[in-house]
């Protein structure tokens, strides 16, 4: 699509949009949903657009707290490693179809296929069971008192209708797959898809069978969703009024955006942090000028390149100060955290170009950088940042962005070299981080570890995790993995974002730390 064509198309959008009654939300952020297939994509923007939809058996408030969903009640059986989960009754999918256990169990199974993308958080899991209609158990590997965590995104489909439209096997969207499910909804939510055009517009209406009433807000009676790449264009539509919710105002426009009569800015810390992988598991790679072997080999040019970013200048001239420098590839909101870990290299490209001269590099070397132009706050400027500081350190980056629909691709099937990617942790434990992207690469473990690491002492004690109900045992292993992965130098962490929402006045609606905005929550004040 030209770009004259696609600004057209959100222009009609946009007018369009602006004339809907007061309860209608026009909501733009900056890129779409990846799919509607709710167990094709563990992203982000994929799984709010989801949320408003599909719901699973549990989910985060506003606030980041666990609530029922789906299931009433749940609790840890006389056998450690059952869970059994009470359902809620008198329920039905979009499609009136009545929900029960066997959609449950249909559900978790199709989450734990190959072409799943949900598989790590049902790593523990033996099996699936229907009690009866209305309870189901699930058997884990040994007892995990965290299971609940790992249910918040895992959506629940109806088992007819997906088996009827041919799509038990998640759409594999790394192979450009597709499938009935990854453009047409039947969920419980409180949100029916009324019409969708990939990357220009969805609308969504409300559910007049929706079990939640009375028990949610519920004030927006359609949903106009628009992603609008541009930063500028995005901001000039909340400020003309085209749009009344807009998820991530650039930082460059927060004071103008909060001065405006009728407009305010909400923010809040997010649970995600923004950090660069290195295929450091290669003998050789494909974008360096090297020849025959891999300089990210060398932990000594990692942590040069760890040395050579400088996290206060992004923070002061990239992020207008709405992001917090880290060292480590987790938030502050992570079971695991601590300040040592959080301590951030200072950046000094002097000593850096120093260390990758002796590491036997004295001219540098050429590598590229993969980035995505449409999904972190100013993702595309931090990659630009960092090619001009290790630069300075010797080494000649050559940047490639592009839309994430295309950029995370290569991390799944693991053909970039070098990349940006950012991390949220909806489990709020150091396991999440460990499962997608420490662990070796596997069809069940590490499908987001593109770094090539592998190592399998530390993979045991990862897979330990989800067993160890002793306390102090679990945490000292967490801490010991954690140790490993900051000597190894695994990933170079940049920072941990802060949410910008920007809105209209009469707007009551929380900025939630997973940026993850639950429709059904949101109220008005006037």
């Amino acid at each position: 699509m030209n770009r004259t064509f696609l600004a057209a198309a959100v222009a009609t959008a946009l007018a369009v949009a602006g004339t809907a009654d007061a309860e209608t939300l026009r909501w733009a952020r900056a890129g779409d949903s990846l799919t509607l297939d709710p167990h094709a994509q563990n992203e982000g923007p994929t799984h709010t657009l989801a949320h408003q939809m599909y719901e699973g058996l549990l989910q985060r408030d506003m606030s980041g707290e666990i609530i029922p969903s789906l299931a009433t009640d749940w609790a840890v059986t006389d056998d450690p490693t059952v869970w059994r989960f009470n359902l809620r009754e008198g329920v039905s999918f979009h499609g009136g179809q009545e929900f029960t256990a066997d959609d449950v169990v249909f559900s978790f199974n199709r989450a734990q296929k190959p072409t799943s993308a949900m598989k790590e958080l049902l790593a523990s899991v033996a099996e699936i069971r229907k009690v009866d209609d209305l309870t189901v158990e699930i058997v884990t590997e040994g007892p995990n008192p965290l299971l609940p965590a790992n249910l918040t995104n895992l959506f629940i489909m109806d088992e007819g209708w997906t088996m009827q439209n041919d799509s038990e096997e998640p759409q594999d969207i790394a192979n450009g797959g597709d499938n009935f499910a990854a453009r047409n909804t039947n969920g419980t939510g409180a949100y029916i898809l009324d019409s969708r055009v990939v990357d220009e517009r969805t609308v969504l209406q409300a559910n007049p069978d929706y079990w939640g009433m009375g028990e949610f807000p519920l004030e927006v009676s359609e949903i106009v969703f628009t992603p609008i790449q541009s930063a500028a264009t995005r901001i000039a539509a909340l400020l003309s009024g085209e749009v009344d919710f807009i998820q991530d105002v650039p930082v460059q426009d927060l004071a103008r955006v909060d001065q405006s009569d009728g407009l305010k800015i909400s923010n809040a810390p997010q649970n995600r942090v923004i950090f660069f992988g290195m295929n450091q598991g290669a003998d050789d790679l494909e974008t360096d000028d090297i020849e025959g072997e891999n300089p990210f080999a060398k932990v000594e040019v990692r942590q040069a390149m760890n040395m050579a970013i400088d996290r206060e200048a992004i923070k002061r001239v990239v992020m207008r100060d709405q992001s917090d420098p880290t060292g480590v590839i987790m938030p502050p909101f992570v079971n695991g955290w601590n300040e040592t870990l959080d301590a951030v290299p200072e950046g000094d490209a002097t000593v850096a170009k120093e260390m990758i001269a002796a590491a036997g590099y004295p001219d540098g070397f050429t590598v590229q950088l993969d980035c995505p132009n449409d999904r972190y706050i100013n993702d595309e400027a931090i990659c630009q940042a960092v090619v001009g500081m290790l630069g300075q350190a010797g080494i000649t980056v050559n940047l490639d962005s592009k839309p994430k629909a295309q950029h995370f691709p290569l991390i799944q099937n693991r053909t970039t070299d070098f990349y940006m990617l950012g991390w949220g942790v909806p489990t709020f434990d150091s396991e999440y981080v460990f499962n997608f992207l420490v662990h070796s690469a596997s069809d069940e473990r590490g499908t987001w570890n593109a770094t090539g690491y592998t190592d399998t002492a530390l993979d045991e004690k990862i897979v330990s995790l989800a067993s160890e109900t002793d306390t102090a045992v679990r945490d000292a292993t967490v801490n010991e993995i954690w140790e490993q992965v900051q000597a190894d130098v695994l990933y170079l962490p940049v920072h941990n974002q802060i949410l910008n929402w920007g809105m209209k006045e009469g707007i009551d609606f929380a900025v939630q730390p997973e940026d993850q905005p639950h429709v059904k929550f949101l109220s008005y004040s006037n």
